[in-house]
C-alpha cells in the first residue's frame, strides 16, 4: 500500500494522464527542446552527472529520493519511503506543478503548463530509461556499412599543423593557435569593444528568459529560493542589507551581456546565440525600468547609449598611478606609522576583528 503524502495522491488523480498514452503521443525531438528548461539543474544521457538536481538516466521505475550519491530534500525522501515510484503518471503530475505534489521539494521549477510539453519531455526522458514502456517505439534500423564507417571515423586533427612547440623549462604543450585564442577572447568592454553583431527586442527576450532563465531567476527577475535577484533594489545600497541587482548596483551594461553570454544558462553556458543574449539583456533592462517600451531593440549600434543607474558610483582602476607602483619602489614593511595602528572600523561578522588579547573582550566585535 502506498504511504506517501495524501497530497501526492490527490495531485496524481487531478491530472488525467495515462502512462502508455503519454509515452506513445510524445515527440522525442520536441521533448529534447523542452528539456532545455531543465538543463540548468539536470543532466541526462551519456556522462550525465548530478547538478542542482539529480541526473535523470533510468528515472522511469526509480523510487523517489533513492540515489545514494545525491542529497535530496527530506520531503522527497519521505515520498520515496512512502512508495512513490517515478513513472509516466507520477512524473507527469510532478512536472505539471512540483510543489503541489511534494510541497517541500527543493525543486524551484514552477512546472510545465502545456500538456504537450509534458508528453514530449517524458518521451525524451523515456528514451534514456530502460524501465520505460515505449510500446509504440519503432525498432532501430541496422546501420549501413557507410553509416558505420562515418560514425567510427577518427576525428580530424586541427587544420593548422604549424604548431609552435613550448619553449618552457618542461617543454610541455604548445603555443595556442589564433583560432583557439579567439574562442576564449570574448570579453566585452564598457566602451563596446568586443561586442558581436546582433540584435534582440524586449518581447523576444521575455520568451527566451522564460524558457532558459526563469527557472532560477523567476519570471520577473525576482529570484527563486536562493537564486540571485536580477531586478529591483533601487535606493537600497545604503540599507543594512542592500539588494544588489542590475538596476541598483551593476555599473555597465557590457557586464550584463558578457556574463550572460559567457556563463548562462547555469549548466548550459555558451548555448545562447548572440541575438538571444541581446534579447535577454534588453528584457533585463525592461525589468529594471531602464527601458519602458516592449518593442525596444538592443543591438550592437545602440548598446553603448545605454547607461545603468549606478555607473557614476564606480571609479576607474587607477592602481598604476599609486606612488609605489608608479615609481617601482619597494613598499614600506616596518615602522611605517609614527604612532601605533588603531582599529577605525569593525566587521559585523563575529570573530573576524580582534579586540584584545586580555579578558573576555578578545576576538569579539560590536
Amino acid at each position: 500500500m502506498l504511504k506517501f503524502p495524501k497530497s501526492v495522491l490527490l495531485a496524481t488523480a487531478a491530472i488525467a494522464f495515462s502512462g502508455g498514452s503519454v509515452l506513445a503521443s510524445g515527440d522525442i525531438d520536441a521533448g529534447e527542446k523542452v528539456f532545455k528548461k531543465c538543463m540548468a539543474c539536470h543532466m541526462v544521457g551519456d556522462g550525465a552527472k548530478h547538478r542542482v538536481g539529480p541526473e535523470l538516466n533510468d528515472v522511469f521505475g526509480r523510487v523517489a529520493g533513492s540515489l545514494d550519491d545525491f542529497k535530496y530534500s527530506p520531503a522527497m525522501k519521505e515520498a520515496g519511503a512512502g512508495g512513490l515510484v517515478w513513472g509516466a503518471d507520477t512524473l507527469a503530475t510532478y512536472l505539471h506543478k512540483p510543489k503541489d505534489m511534494i510541497p517541500k521539494t527543493k525543486m524551484a521549477f514552477a512546472g510545465l503548463k502545456k500538456e504537450a510539453d509534458i508528453e514530449n519531455v517524458l518521451a525524451y526522458l523515456a528514451s534514456f530509461s530502460a524501465g520505460a514502456d515505449m510500446d509504440t517505439a519503432e525498432p532501430e534500423s541496422t546501420p549501413t556499412a557507410e553509416e558505420t564507417a562515418e560514425q567510427t571515423a577518427p576525428t580530424p586533427a586541427l587544420q593548422n599543423a604549424d604548431y609552435e612547440p613550448s619553449t618552457g623549462p618542461m617543454g610541455l604543450g604548445r603555443v595556442a593557435l589564433p583560432e583557439e585564442i579567439a574562442a576564449w577572447d570574448i570579453d566585452i568592454r564598457p566602451d563596446g569593444m568586443g561586442l558581436p553583431a546582433g540584435k534582440g527586442t524586449v518581447a523576444e527576450g521575455e520568451v527566451v528568459f522564460t524558457e532558459r532563465c526563469a527557472t532560477c531567476h523567476g519570471d520577473f527577475g525576482e529570484g527563486r529560493d536562493r537564486w540571485p535577484v536580477l531586478a529591483g533594489g533601487q535606493d537600497t545600497l545604503t540599507d543594512e542589507r542592500p539588494e544588489k541587482t542590475i538596476g541598483s548596483y551593476w555599473p555597465y551594461l557590457s557586464t550584463v551581456y558578457d556574463y550572460v553570454r559567457r556563463a548562462m544558462p547555469f549548466g548550459d553556458a555558451r548555448s545562447l546565440t548572440n541575438d538571444e543574449v541581446y534579447a535577454i539583456t534588453a528584457y533585463l533592462l525592461y525589468l529594471n525600468d531602464i527601458v519602458t517600451d516592449e518593442a525596444f531593440e538592443l543591438n550592437s549600434e545602440n548598446f553603448t547609449d545605454i547607461h545603468l543607474p549606478n555607473e557614476e558610483n564606480f571609479i576607474a582602476d587607477d592602481r598604476q598611478e599609486e606612488p609605489h607602483w608608479k615609481a617601482d619602489a619597494d613598499p614600506c614593511m616596518t615602522d611605517c606609522k609614527a604612532e601605533p595602528a588603531k582599529i577605525t572600523m569593525r566587521a559585523r561578522v563575529l570573530d573576524v576583528t580582534p579586540d584584545s588579547d586580555e579578558g573576555e573582550g578578545g576576538g569579539q566585535v560590536d
